[in-house]
């Protein structure tokens, strides 16, 4: 079924061509020029791939920071966003170099056929996982951030108090019309909200930097006693350039996956207006910078709110220390907005993936495109609503495919792909991409397999 003769290349974009790596020769199909209409605009563009990178993992860099240090923070989020966005650059280098306009199709041409269907399938688990995650934070979130509106005689089982029923209304109302676009440029509206929204939530962490005393008030050490999150060894307000202590391990896998948008990356590029891999590397070059900024003010001033006694999410903190204060009140429904308008996003890259596995080159079906998307949201909704505790199954499937999709792919096709000398620059990019990789996947698998020891 196709749309007055339309293809998947017309309707979810093409990209690539067999230009050698030319950073400014446009984008070519079957190596001629490709018409087509204008694309999206530079800055919607660098708005969608911000909406990619950043999501719920903002909340738990403080905690990262607590536990790594103020330098010691700081050098790992530099060395972790330059890896993220060289990364990057190796797959636009390939997309431009092959011709092919899909991470799957990069799998196929390095490793045949079994690397397509492991890229392919990558993709599907780690966005259904990160979807997942997304919506079990609302509806564990968003019945209480609704009772802060609400007087405290106002009590009993009204429809707006159960998680299950606002998850569902949201995925109806929200979610799903947004996800049935076949542009991903489309999504640059809701993407710029949830930047907004975003820049909102470091402005109010900066601000109550300044609200907050310390030492603590008495009742937060002691909750903070009780959930044995507090190191004792560190002063309440003093501030520690380099910490290295069994949490430390915790704030790579943290930062690693607060960069992860390299599943966005190729459908964002097949959409771009002009697309060049000169102009592709700037939009991510300028998301990952702006994300960088956002991630670094927020995870400082929260750290430097609560030292010590910072939460894994950060907003846990204000919620205790000023449950009732309006700004706390309202930037916690604008990171649930946020997170809820990310969605759509993730499932793109998830469907795209799914539509290349099961139906190749074929021409776009609406049929397809629509059934996809409704099969695709509705696990993702079954298992938010009905996983108890989803976090150890795709914190462990997370730690292998996330730094597989960020790090170790990009390197391995690179160097399968790539005529060029192990020598260059490139090539030895790539091999400290997979040693990279590797590390980080057994460090993120060993962290969770520790955390499941010490809950036991």
């Amino acid at each position: 079924m196709s749309i007055n003769g339309h293809s998947n290349a017309d309707l979810y974009g093409e990209c690539g061509g067999a230009t050698g790596g030319d950073e400014t020769t446009p984008l070519l199909t079957n190596g001629s020029a490709q018409t087509r209409t204008k694309g999206a605009s530079f800055a919607s563009s660098v708005f969608n791939l911000m909406n990619a990178i950043m999501g719920s993992g903002i909340l738990g860099l403080a905690y990262a920071m607590a536990n790594t240090g103020i330098i010691g923070f700081c050098i790992l989020l530099v060395a972790v966003s330059s890896l993220a966005a060289y990364s990057i650059h190796l797959l636009l280098k390939l997309c431009d170099k092959t011709g092919l306009n899909a991470y799957e199709d990069l799998g196929g041409r390095a490793f045949q056929k079994p690397g397509k269907v492991i890229v392919g399938i990558s993709i599907v688990i780690q966005n259904i996982g990160g979807m997942s995650s997304y919506l079990f934070i609302l509806k564990s979130e968003l019945p209480a951030a609704i009772a802060t509106f609400l007087s405290p005689e106002v009590t009993g089982d009204a429809w707006y108090e159960d998680g299950r029923v606002l998850l569902v209304l949201a995925t109806l109302c929200i979610v799903l019309p947004l996800s049935m676009s076949p542009k991903i440029g489309f999504l640059s509206y809701t993407s710029s909200i949830a930047f907004f929204f975003m820049l909102y939530f470091t402005v109010v962490v900066v601000v109550k930097k300044w609200s907050i005393p310390c030492p603590l008030p008495h009742n937060v050490t002691l909750l903070d006693s009780a959930l044995q999150i507090s190191n004792s060894s560190l002063p309440d307000c003093s501030a520690k350039l380099f910490v290295i202590t069994s949490k430390s391990a915790y704030a790579i896998p943290t930062m690693a996956f607060s960069f992860l948008c390299h599943t966005a990356i190729l459908p964002i590029y097949c959409e771009l207006d002009r697309p060049t891999k000169a102009r592709m590397q700037n939009v991510a070059n300028v998301s990952i910078g702006l994300s960088f900024l956002l991630y670094l003010i927020s995870a400082l001033f929260g750290y430097l709110t609560f030292y010590s006694h910072v939460y894994s999410e950060l907003l846990l903190g204000y919620e205790v220390v000023m449950a009732h204060d309006i700004m706390v009140i309202t930037v916690r429904l604008a990171i649930l907005l946020a997170v809820l308008l990310t969605v759509p996003i993730i499932l793109f890259p998830a469907r795209k993936a799914v539509m290349v596995l099961l139906f190749g080159g074929q021409p776009f079906s609406w049929l397809g495109h629509i059934i996809s998307t409704i099969i695709l949201l509705g696990m993702v909704l079954l298992l938010a609503i009905f996983v108890p505790d989803i976090s150890n199954v795709f914190g462990v499937v997370g730690s292998t495919t996330s730094s597989c999709l960020l790090f170790v792919y990009p390197g391995l096709f690179y160097l399968k792909i790539s005529s060029e000398s192990f020598r260059s620059f490139d090539s030895i990019g790539a091999v400290i991409l997979v040693v990279f990789g590797i590390i980080m996947g057994i460090t993120s698998f060993s962290v969770i397999v520790i955390s499941w020891v010490q809950s036991s």
